[in-house]
C-alpha cells in the first residue's frame, strides 16, 4: 500500500517534470515556464514558492485545476488567457479573450509616448484602439495629472480596460469611449493620440503561432492586404484629433516605418520632417511617431 500510496502522490517537483514533458509534445513554446506558472496559478502561489518546497505534495483539487489548465495550453490556448492576467510595463493587467495579449514591443511604444509627454502633462491624450487599456493606464499612472481617453469599437475589450483602470488606481483619469479608430475625438483638442492598431496583414495571420491565429481577437490583428488599412484611416483622423504641436505615435509591423510615412505626408498635416522611430530588439522600426504641423 505504501509504495502505491508513494507512486500515486504528486509533488511540486514530479508533477512540473510530467506537465513539462506533456507541453513539449504539444509544441508549446517555453514549455518549462508554462509548466510553472500553470502550477503556481493552480496552487494559488508565486512561482517562486515552486522552487522553495520541490518536495511538497501537490493538493489533489490543485492537481485537477493543473490538469484542466494543461489540457487547454496543450491545445494552444494562450497563456495569460489561462491566468487571467500578464505584466507589462512593471504592471500586472487583466487579460481576457475579448483582448490582445500584451507584448513586450508594445512597451517601446509606451516609452516613446513618455518621452512626449512632460512630467506635469495634462493633455488630454487619446489611446486608440486601446484593447486591455495596458497603453492609457500606464500613461496616467506615468503621468499622474494627465487625463486620456481609452477607445476601443469593442464593448467587452472596454470592460477589461475599465477593470485595469480600477485596479491601478487611474479609473478618474482614463475614460473609455466606445468609438470606430479616432472619428470621434475632440478637434484639435488632443496633445497625444497613440494606437497600437491592427497590422498584420490578412494573408499572414495563418502562419503565426496558433495561439495569436486561433485565439487573440481578429479584429485586433487584422490589418488588410498589406497591413495598413487601420493606419490609413487613423492617421488623418489623428491629424483632425490633435492640437497644433502634438504628437501621433503608432505601433507598426516589420517593413511599414516607409509605408507609414508616406500615408501620413499624404495627410499634409503633418511635419513630415519631425517623423521618429523606435527600433524593437531584433533591429525592426516598430514605432512611427510624427507631429502635427504648427500653424
Amino acid at each position: 500500500m505504501s509504495h502505491n500510496g508513494e507512486r500515486t502522490t504528486s509533488t511540486v517537483r514530479r508533477i512540473l517534470k510530467a506537465t513539462t514533458e506533456r507541453l513539449k509534445q504539444a509544441d508549446v513554446p517555453d514549455a518549462r515556464l508554462n509548466a510553472e506558472l500553470l502550477l503556481a496559478h493552480a496552487l494559488g502561489v508565486r512561482r517562486p514558492m515552486l522552487f522553495a518546497r520541490p518536495e511538497a505534495a501537490v493538493p489533489p483539487e490543485a492537481a485537477r485545476r493543473l490538469e484542466a489548465l494543461t489540457r487547454r495550453r496543450a491545445a494552444r490556448e494562450p497563456l495569460q488567457y489561462l491566468l487571467g492576467e500578464w505584466e507589462f510595463y512593471g504592471r500586472s493587467f487583466e487579460v481576457t479573450p475579448a483582448v490582445m495579449v500584451p507584448r513586450q514591443e508594445t512597451e517601446f511604444l509606451v516609452h516613446k509616448c513618455l518621452e512626449k509627454l512632460p512630467p506635469g502633462a495634462v493633455g488630454p491624450a487619446a489611446d486608440v484602439g486601446t484593447g486591455s487599456g495596458v497603453i492609457a493606464v500606464n500613461l496616467a499612472a506615468e503621468r499622474e495629472k494627465l487625463r486620456l481617453v481609452a477607445a476601443d469599437i469593442s464593448p467587452a475589450a472596454l470592460a477589461v480596460a475599465r477593470r485595469n483602470a480600477r485596479r491601478h488606481g487611474v479609473a478618474d483619469r482614463v475614460m473609455p469611449v466606445l468609438a470606430d479608430l479616432a472619428a470621434p475625438l475632440r478637434p484639435g483638442a488632443f496633445a497625444l493620440v497613440a494606437s497600437n492598431p491592427p497590422y498584420v496583414p490578412s494573408g499572414e495571420i495563418c502562419g503565426l503561432q496558433p495561439e495569436v491565429a486561433q485565439h487573440e481577437p481578429r479584429a485586433a490583428l487584422d490589418g488588410g492586404p498589406d497591413g495598413l488599412e487601420a493606419v490609413r484611416r487613423l492617421l488623418p483622423q489623428a491629424g483632425h484629433a490633435l492640437e497644433p504641436g502634438g504628437w501621433v505615435a503608432l505601433e507598426i509591423g516589420p517593413g511599414q516605418w516607409e509605408p507609414t510615412r508616406h500615408i501620413a505626408r499624404r495627410c499634409e498635416c503633418y511635419d513630415i520632417e519631425t517623423a521618429e522611430f523606435v527600433r524593437d530588439p531584433a533591429g525592426c522600426r516598430r514605432v512611427f511617431c510624427v507631429r502635427k504641423r504648427v500653424g
